[in-house]
């Protein structure tokens, strides 16, 4: 059976250009579904699935919206519609990847559907906006961006190139499959450069226990993502040692994934380990971009585009708060490991960090506000001992072990 490529698309103002991608993928020898999600006038051909049917399934009224002048409603109203169309095609298995091309208001609307699929689903976005900051076109999800040079806009020598390319590209995407793998437990680990050694020796550790472990580069995005997997529902647990990105948030850096950082696991309800890991940090770019307010607190170039600010005592105290309380929120197994021979690699006895008074409140800020019943460990060693990984790799396993031995005791429970 032919593989099927959906196509989304504004059809009214777009619609030539996707005839001939749609015309492309079929001499491929695959299958399309083209879905419309033009509002401005009737189609230049027919789409499996109409605006007015996209329109309805976000709420709204095609006739409505295109007699009024409210384009930001319009455009809301068929991203949304648009994300559960996209959605119940894959749910449906009639989805091998998907395809749009478009300009600002279509990246938008198209990536809006493609981060409603799930990570490994071929995603590729023709766009004019690809050299800009891409990261809400693409939140979590592994979208593909390709720069269309010219406008989405007719056939020219550089246009019809590019249509060709994506058409080769999508093709490429969905026929070629996955490297089979055995199918093994799946647990997250979070990672920074000042953690490395940390994550390397726990992933090893875990790997040798029977469980894949996916590692995220707590950059903001990095642990948006881990996150997002999480709530999909398809990971074991949650190896949280580098929770810098709540430094970030605090001190305003470049590189927060958001005030609810760590709540992911909790929600989900999977066995967790907390570590303050890298919160003596938060990010910056290059040197002249460090706001005003920082400049004559302690500062560290990692390299010539991120500068690094060391967190006070005030800013710790908010981190421990914020981590107590995505713990409180667990429906499963959590507990904290804190390193008490600093939180990073810069965080060590003569390195530049190193501030125990600032650590200790982050320390102090956990216990005091985590609700009975959650385990705090201290642990004399420095983040990146070999010490520290094996007993975070312990805890977990304990973790696992003991929720497994009572859902069999549940299981056992029910047959009687």
């Amino acid at each position: 059976m032919a593989k099927t490529v959906v196509i989304v698309g504004a059809l009214d103002t777009k619609g030539e250009e996707f005839a001939f991608v749609r015309e492309l993928l079929r001499n491929r020898g695959l299958d399309t579904l083209v879905v419309d999600f033009g509002v401005l006038g009737d189609p230049t051909f027919s789409p499996d699935i109409g605006s007015a049917q996209v329109a309805a399934a976000g709420g709204g009224n095609l006739d409505e919206l295109r007699t009024g002048g409210h384009k930001d409603e319009a455009m809301r109203v068929m991203a949304k519609g648009l994300a559960v169309v996209a959605r119940r095609l894959y749910d449906e298995g009639r989805m091998a990847g998907i395809l749009g091309m478009g300009g600002g208001g279509g990246t938008s609307i198209a990536t809006t559907a493609m981060r409603a699929l799930p990570v490994g689903l071929p995603k590729l976005m023709v766009t004019t906006v690809a050299g800009m900051d891409a990261s809400g076109f693409i939140g979590s999800k592994d979208v593909t961006l390709m720069p269309s040079v010219v406008d989405v806009a007719g056939f020219n020598r550089i246009s019809r190139r590019i249509y060709t390319n994506a058409a080769a590209a999508i093709a490429g995407m969905v026929a070629v499959e996955a490297i089979a793998a055995d199918e093994k437990p799946v647990i997250v680990a979070s990672m920074f450069g000042n953690t490395t050694k940390a994550v390397d020796h726990a992933r090893e550790l875990l790997e040798a226990s029977g469980y894949e472990v996916l590692v995220f580069h707590a950059t903001g995005s990095g642990g948006r993502a881990m996150e997002s997997l999480i709530a999909d529902g398809s990971i074991r647990a949650s190896l949280d040692i580098t929770t810098t990105e709540l430094a970030d948030e605090v001190c305003g850096g470049i590189e927060s994934a958001g005030p609810e950082r760590c709540f992911a696991a909790s929600r989900a309800g999977i066995p967790a380990i907390l570590v303050p890991g890298c919160v003596d940090m938060a990010n910056f770019g290059s040197p002249p971009t460090v706001p005003d307010r920082y400049r004559d607190r302690n500062l560290y170039e990692w390299n010539p585009n991120v500068t690094i600010l060391r967190t006070n005592v005030e800013e710790n105290q908010r981190i421990g708060e914020m981590l107590a309380a995505a713990a409180n929120a667990a429906m499963a197994p959590v507990a904290f490991l804190l390193p008490l021979g600093g939180v990073s690699m810069l965080d060590s006895v003569g390195r530049e960090f190193w501030d125990p008074q600032a650590d200790r409140a982050c320390f102090e800020a956990i216990k005091a506000n985590l609700r009975p019943g959650i385990p705090v460990i201290e642990l004399a060693e420095n983040i990146n001992d070999a010490a520290f990984a094996e007993q975070a790799v312990t805890m977990l396993l304990t973790m696992l072990a003991n929720t497994r031995a009572e859902s069999g005791d549940m299981a056992a429970s029910g047959r009687r």
